[in-house]
């Protein structure tokens, strides 16, 4: 549900401080783009260096030595969310109160989207009058807060006040960023590439490792969605995603043309072969016999047959170019689907195998977005909003 979301850590001063480079860890783990910003005062409880090495770009610090020249709003607008961890009594209450005197409650009052917030002070700070209409404040702005829990404090004190754990935190911002908006929504994805038998032995292949299909079923398994994953590749384990294991175009084409009709999106992203082997021999070819003539004939065009069916899902093609993506415009239109996602697999990070994609999304009109390289599952969750965006506005 984080992969490829942009997320503002704001990390204020309090012995706490030491957990956010956890939380930071555990954000990058889930695919999430992380941006920090750090207060002067958490600058006494965990080095600036830390947060950059785990997430590959230093802390934004004060409005006046970044080289951003408005870096609370450019963050505000980059982020699709703000966790404020640890979040302090004065913290909470600039937060609270519209103040922006520092770059963190600037940021977060020039930010319109989810703010999640863990809270970490003393007992009786948590508990004091300002502190509680503070949090009052926060709620009736629509904050989420996570904590505080019960524990030990600074100081040898114990009591409520202890920041909760990032585990938790990361719960909370999966479910503030709409964890479950695929929920009741039916899909089935083809990954992975077909073997077409030569004979019991060989076989006509290609190199798709199925990275990118088990990407988007992963994405709408924790979106919600219950999915059908039809694959030829080494599937993932999720409760909601029902694999169905195949090996050749014939198989792969039988198990999504079955499927497909009670589908309500269906994302083909597998390499299927054209061609295969027509009557492939039952025994093993030798080479004493010298190379085989080998007849080909074409295989079940699996996209064409989705896209035919009287109320088809919505419909999402993978082309696969040799060249670059543009190559593959005119198939959006007269593959008849809603997107086509198409990618170079000849250039660096972009090609079979990877852990990373470069797409360009074709719609049937004419139109395409060129995305940057990304983590395929980031790839993934982007073309997951892509997808609701476009239901959404055809509904009636």
């Amino acid at each position: 549900m984080l992969a490829g979301r942009r997320i503002v850590l704001a990390v204020s001063g309090g012995v706490a401080a030491f957990k956010a480079a956890y939380l930071a860890r555990r954000l990058v783990e889930a695919g999430a783009l992380v941006e920090t910003i750090m207060t002067r005062s958490s600058l006494e409880f965990l080095g600036p260096q830390s947060l950059a090495a785990i997430t590959g770009s230093h802390p934004h610090l004060d409005y006046f030595d970044d080289e951003d020249v408005s870096p609370h709003t450019t963050l505000a607008r980059w982020a699709d969310a703000i966790v404020v961890a640890p979040a302090t009594a004065a913290t909470l209450s600039r937060i609270a109160n519209g103040l922006s005197d520092d770059l963190l409650s600037g940021t977060v009052l020039a930010f319109t989207g989810p703010v999640v917030a863990a809270p970490a002070m003393h007992t009786e700070m948590w508990e004091h009058a300002a502190t509680r209409r503070n949090i009052a404040l926060l709620e009736g702005d629509g904050v989420v807060l996570v904590g505080p829990v019960s524990g030990p404090l600074a100081g040898g004190d114990e009591g409520p006040g202890r920041m909760a754990e990032p585990e938790d935190i990361v719960a909370a911002l999966q479910s503030a960023l709409g964890a479950g908006s695929l929920a009741g929504v039916k899909v089935v994805v083809s990954a992975g590439g077909t073997r077409e038998p030569i004979d019991p032995v060989r076989f006509i292949a290609n190199r798709s490792s199925g990275k990118m299909g088990n990407a988007i079923a992963l994405e709408a398994a924790d979106r919600g969605a219950s999915v059908v994953l039809v694959t030829s590749a080494d599937a993932p384990e999720h409760p909601a995603i029902e694999v169905v294991p195949v090996e050749t175009a014939e198989e792969m084409a039988a198990a999504v043309w079955d499927r497909a009709p009670a589908s309500d999106v269906a994302v083909l992203t597998a390499a299927v072969a054209d061609f295969r082997p027509r009557g492939p021999s039952k025994g093993k070819l030798r080479r004493a016999d010298g190379p085989p003539d080998i007849e080909l004939e074409a295989t079940p065009d699996i996209l064409a047959g989705v896209a035919g069916l009287a109320d088809r899902p919505f419909l999402v093609g993978f082309a696969a170019e040799a060249g670059p993506a543009s190559g593959a415009a005119g198939k959006a239109s007269s593959k008849g689907v809603d997107l086509l996602v198409a990618n170079d697999i000849s250039a660096v990070g972009s090609g079979f195998g990877t852990d990373t994609n470069a797409v360009t999304v074709f719609t049937p009109d004419g139109s395409s977005e060129e995305w940057p390289t990304m983590p395929k599952r980031a790839v993934a969750a982007r073309l997951w909003d892509r997808i609701a965006e476009m239901r959404a506005s055809a509904a009636p």
